[in-house]
């Protein structure tokens, strides 16, 4: 019976931490990407699939879509906090852009009111 509660507590701990995307790039000086619009561009661009992806491009690009239709529900506080910070700077500074990224992960703004939601929470 032991052996049996230690594997349910361990797969729902599992399941739990599965919940939630990696970590892994959480460190990420966002400011420093903000701050460099080549760099930012170069982002932008392969989330857009419009040029070449770094491992941490690909990451965003991977769960982009699920972010905004969920309104970053599976995000770490850290994703939460970067990616209301990085939304914002490309709705103010690079609206092409962020009119492309909503036609392409978007399109009928059927999720719209969940990420608008979302990025005002922060605010």
């Amino acid at each position: 019976m032991k052996h049996f509660i230690f594997l349910l507590g361990f797969t729902l701990l599992s399941l739990t931490l599965a919940e939630q995307y990696t970590d892994r790039y959480d460190d990420i000086d966002v400011d420093d990407i903000l701050a460099n619009k080549r760099l930012l561009t170069t982002y932008i661009k392969c989330i857009l699939d419009q040029g070449r992806c770094t491992s941490e491009g690909k990451e965003v690009k991977l769960h982009i879509k699920d972010a905004m239709q969920t309104g970053c529900e599976k995000c770490t506080e850290t994703q939460k906090q970067k990616a209301r910070k990085v939304v914002g700077h490309i709705r103010e500074h690079e609206k092409t852009y962020w009119e492309d990224m909503k036609k392409k992960y978007d399109p009928g703004d059927k999720y719209k009111e969940i990420y608008e939601a979302f990025l005002n929470a922060g605010n």
